[in-house]
C-alpha cells in the first residue's frame, strides 16, 4: 500500500509499505478513502517527537471503510 512516511526533519515521502495485518484481536483494518493532516503531525514533522524512526508511517486523522476486524471486535 502506499503511505505517507516520516523520514527526518521536513523530510516526508509517499512510500510503498507493507499492507497492515491483524496482529492483536481487537485490531481493525480500515481502507482510507479521506485523510487530513492534523496540527499535532506538525510536531512530527519538525522532529519535536525524538521517537520518530525514518519510515514511520503518519495519519490519523481519516475516513474509510472496515475491511478487517479481529476476532474480539464486537
Amino acid at each position: 500500500m502506499r503511505a505517507l512516511c516520516w523520514n527526518g526533519v521536513n523530510d516526508l515521502r509517499v512510500e510503498t509499505v507493507p499492507d497492515p495485518e491483524i496482529v492483536n484481536p481487537r485490531d481493525a483494518i480500515v481502507r482510507v478513502t479521506m485523510s487530513a493532516t492534523c496540527g499535532s503531525d506538525l510536531h512530527l514533522i519538525n522532529g519535536y517527537i525524538p521517537t520518530m524512526r525514518a519510515g514511520d508511517v503518519l495519519g490519523h486523522e481519516f475516513m474509510g471503510e472496515v475491511v478487517e476486524v479481529g476476532r474480539d471486535v464486537t
